[in-house]
């Protein structure tokens, strides 16, 4: 979804390649991503793994996603490692948690633990976005990155807590080329719900 969107959002023509599970363990695709997993990105010769890394070419390579000063530039950046690297993990961890303790003896106590983790890093970004539209200046790919990891929340509660994050997740999901994403990834998971 995060690459769908990014390559929206720069008005890129793009093709998706669905694959199984057992296609990505296969040597093809282990030639593209050696762990196994998805997305992967391919452009001529290049052939790109992780979806930071694939919205951080995106942005790169065409107008849309990273401001043009330089330190603006650089600020956009440090929100997508932020985003991936200090708010998203333990966003994650809760996400796993749900599907794979959730029937351990210890599970109430390890989503209480990840949950005050999850409302520190979120207390941090509120502060820090206060009631700017986004988090530095003009919508950019820290923007998007920090969006999508934060719908990982949708329905836990847990951004309700934050207004200014919830309306935040709200513009980026109100932007057109997040809907457009949306709807052709929700296209591809109706068609295999019913073929």
């Amino acid at each position: 979804m995060r690459v769908r969107w990014a390559l929206e959002e720069v008005g890129q023509p793009y093709h998706v390649r669905l694959l199984t599970f057992k296609a990505m363990k296969e040597p093809a695709h282990l030639a593209l991503h050696p762990f196994g997993q998805i997305p992967t990105y391919e452009e001529g010769d290049l052939a790109l793994f992780e979806s930071g890394a694939i919205v951080f070419h995106i942005a790169e390579r065409h107008a849309g996603l990273l401001p043009d000063d330089a330190n603006a530039r650089a600020r956009s950046i440090a929100w997508m490692f932020a985003a991936l690297n200090t708010v998203e993990p333990p966003i994650f961890d809760r996400a796993l948690a749900s599907i794979f303790e959730r029937d351990e003896p210890w599970y109430e106590q390890r989503l209480r633990a990840l949950e005050d983790s999850i409302r520190q890093r979120l207390e941090q970004l509120s502060g820090r976005l206060g009631d700017a539209d986004w988090l530095d200046g003009a919508f950019s790919a820290g923007d998007l990155l920090m969006v999508s990891v934060l719908l990982r929340l949708k329905g836990s509660g847990l951004l309700d807590e934050y207004p200014n994050l919830s309306a935040y997740v709200a513009r980026g999901e109100a932007r057109p080329a997040y809907k457009r994403a949306f709807d052709a990834q929700l296209a591809v998971f109706i068609a295999a719900s019913t073929g």
